[in-house]
């Protein structure tokens, strides 16, 4: 950051996704214009724009999948790419004015909670400046997990994580290992099966997969959405309605999830004709338990003659010979990891240094916990998007960081509400007490009942990932901060404020009245 830049600012906000996008949107509409978005990377778009692989797309409809606050009525499939979304991302940034307040390449390497100060120290790769309240937006799905496996560092062939895809390497003709059967890797394989070689595919556990009903948006439909606005909400409307009446499948009645299971059967049946490879592709957990994938040309690709599917999985590595846990082996020229993120221990809590002196990591080492997934105990004017237990199996992540930003903006204004230097601290007993019912309600649903081990659960077998009600429930729980919950921290009577810099313009205001519609 340069010298003449922020030095201090009210609202630190990190990371440039749909999370850090959508805080910086809301406070300029709460006219709050006094605040930075620390990016690490040179561009916006967060996972959508580190995933870039062969294949990527959403697995929620497009309509649901965006802000509600910044409708798209161009878009060009009922399920967007990649490409897309990250187009979607960038004008976003551009409509509601945003590039001003990024500050990219600066990741954030430590921040500090200054209690005589009130404020947060903060030292990115740019430069250090400090801030009142800082909004963590750096989502699950940013830092990818590489399994430790023996042998790994002296593979001599070409290896990198799905996150992170090499496009300068030429995958054509080679002998490729696929490690892993996740989202991206049941959009990997397809793309990449025609011109490779050999795939073989190593899984561990296999997925449950539904068809993706996949079209192209007509021209006719895409011109009434942008002639007729409430066309577009309702489109919308009715995908969030149906997605909320799933829900109880879901979180209260998991046995009547039977009848998806025998259609999910029926689909894989379709495309495989030999037994012994639908034996190895059907799962022996209750369908929901892992989050359920969509793809129509995931099954049709494992049955090509140049794909094996090894269903176990990878042991170790000796030279070019990969070595399954069922001792099989495969001679490979690259291997692709699709093997997921650092969701339940999440980097940037390493990174964050409380009133009492303990990183967030160290905080959370039993497991993360936070009050309505946006607070931590003893983390001062600290809240984060999509923060434990806000994660869904069925609908659209937006939806949460939407509601998550009503209570960041409700948060603002009750800091504002007790004037001066005020800081609010989240209470232990409110914290302990949400996350208690939030696991009371978890017992009973598929996700911990359905006989699968999945990314949403911690290293202690607690599922501190998944929201286990309706996304209005949601909603509804954080409409409003309660002071009641918080402890209010005040600075001394003598401590003055510090001095802000780069004051807004004149004539600057807050966007009350923008609704644009964004045509990505």
């Amino acid at each position: 950051m340069a010298e003449h830049e922020h030095k201090h600012v009210r609202v630190a906000v990190i990371g440039s996704g749909f999370g850090g996008l959508g805080a910086a949107v809301r406070l300029r509409r709460e006219g709050i214009t006094d605040f930075v978005v620390l990016e690490r990377a040179s561009g916006v778009g967060g996972t959508w724009r580190d995933n870039s692989y062969p294949g990527c797309a959403c697995d929620v409809p497009s309509h649901l999948y965006s802000f509600s606050f910044a409708p798209n009525p161009d878009w060009p499939r009922t399920f967007s790419g990649q490409e897309h979304i990250r187009a979607y991302l960038e004008h976003v940034a551009d409509v509601f004015r945003l590039r001003p307040h990024i500050r990219f390449d600066s990741e954030v390497k430590r921040m500090v909670w200054d209690p005589e100060l009130l404020r947060w120290d903060i030292e990115t790769a740019s430069g250090s400046l400090s801030a009142d309240v800082v909004v963590s937006a750096t989502g699950p799905l940013s830092d990818p997990k590489i399994p430790e496996i023996p042998g790994l560092e002296s593979f001599p062939g070409k290896v990198f994580h799905s996150a992170r895809w090499d496009h300068d390497y030429d995958l054509t003709g080679k002998r490729v290992a696929m490690v892993g059967t996740g989202a991206s890797a049941i959009q990997i394989v397809p793309a990449i099966q025609p011109k490779v070689a050999g795939l073989t595919l190593f899984q561990r556990t296999p997925p449950w997969v539904m068809p993706r009903v996949d079209r192209a948006i007509s021209g006719a439909e895409r011109w009434l959405h942008k002639q007729v606005p409430f066309t577009t909400q309702a489109r919308r409307g009715l995908l969030w309605g149906i997605r909320e009446l799933q829900v109880q499948a879901f979180t209260k009645r998991p046995n009547e999830l039977g009848f998806v299971e025998r259609l999910a059967k029926a689909n894989m049946a379709r495309a495989v004709k030999d037994p012994a490879l639908r034996a190895k592709l059907t799962p022996d957990y209750r369908i929901g338990c892992k989050r359920i994938l969509l793809s129509s040309e995931y099954y049709p690709a494992l049955t090509r003659p140049n794909v094996d599917v090894v269903a176990s999985g990878l042991r170790e590595i000796r030279g070019s010979t990969l070595v399954a846990a069922d001792g099989s082996e495969a001679e490979v020229d690259a291997i692709v990891f699709g093997t997921g993120f650092r969701v339940t221990d999440m980097p940037i809590a390493e990174r964050v240094v409380g009133a009492d002196g303990r990183t967030l990591a160290e905080s959370w080492k039993d497991g993360m916990e936070s009050l309505r997934g946006a607070a931590a105990a003893g983390f001062p004017n600290w809240m984060t998007i999509i923060g434990p237990n806000t994660g869904l199996g069925n609908s659209s992540m937006i939806l949460m960081i939407e509601s998550q930003l009503n209570y960041m903006a409700d948060y603002l204004r009750q800091l504002d509400v007790l004037g001066g230097r005020a800081a609010l601290d989240a209470r232990p007993s409110a914290v302990h007490a949400w996350n208690r019912r939030v696991q009371d309600r978890m017992r009973r649903t598929v996700w911990n009942t359905g006989g699968c081990t999945s990314w949403y659960l911690d290293a202690g077998g607690r599922n501190t990932t998944i929201w286990p009600g309706t996304t209005s429930e949601f909603r509804r729980a954080t409409r409003r901060v309660d002071l009641a919950e918080y402890e209010v921290l005040r600075a001394p009577a003598t401590e003055e404020a510090p001095a802000t810099e780069d004051a807004p313009a004149a004539g600057e205001t807050a966007d009350r009245a923008e609704r644009p519609e964004v045509t990505a």
